[in-house]
């Protein structure tokens, strides 16, 4: 499938998209996200170009700010190899945004492999430089990792998210969070727990 066919199917609506893909592929799944991997998995050019919509921004931000002159190209690479690749990708294992990014990080260092060159130092989200560091993981990996912990806290319904940033980005503990919010406290801990699970299953998937 070329991406000029990927560029027409992608011009439909998801609904129109997904509609065909095979009912058995599909009846397990409930949630958005789990539908759009149901149609990628399913082999037809709809789940193609679902998957290309739904995660493409996060696909095409990651390789931009790690590799801004080459960022098209490798996102389309991206996206072919996934494609090509598609029976290794388990949901069980992880959501499909997570396995993608996976794939960028491998495109993004060979592309510089290529060039004769090691990953630079590259900005984060909010600017700051992401550095190398010790443990020897590489800025790409350490900025793919910042995406994918605002790609899963986005993912999470409004009160979870809530919860969650406040106590990672505030550093409120979860008494504190449940005075401010009015949440229970056992609602909050709940919420903590189920989101970190949810931000560590996108990690390691990625990996």
């Amino acid at each position: 499938m070329s991406f000029a066919t990927l560029a027409l199917v992608s011009g439909r609506s998801a609904a129109s998209r997904l509609r065909g893909i095979d009912s058995a592929a599909s009846a397990r799944y409930d949630e958005p996200e789990n539908l759009v991997e149901a149609a990628f998995l399913s082999g037809s050019e709809q789940g193609l170009a679902a998957a290309y919509e739904e995660h493409g921004p996060l696909i095409h931000t990651l390789c931009a700010r790690a590799h801004p002159k080459a960022a098209a190209d490798i996102t389309q690479e991206v996206f072919l190899a996934a494609w090509r690749s598609r029976d290794r990708f388990d949901p069980s294992r992880g959501p499909l945004a997570a396995w993608l990014v996976g794939i960028a990080k491998n495109k993004i260092v060979d592309a510089y492999r290529k060039e004769g060159r090691q990953v630079p130092e590259i900005n984060d989200p909010d600017g700051a430089r992401v550095e190398r560091v010790a443990d020897g993981r590489n800025p790409v990996d350490r900025l793919a990792d910042r995406l994918l912990v605002t790609e899963a806290l986005g993912s999470l319904p409004d009160r979870p998210r809530n919860i969650l940033e406040l106590s990672f980005f505030e550093e409120l503990t979860q008494e504190q969070i449940s005075e401010r919010t009015g949440v229970p406290l056992g609602t909050v801990k709940s919420d903590v727990r189920r989101g970190l699970a949810r931000l560590r299953r996108y990690l390691e998937a990625a990996s």
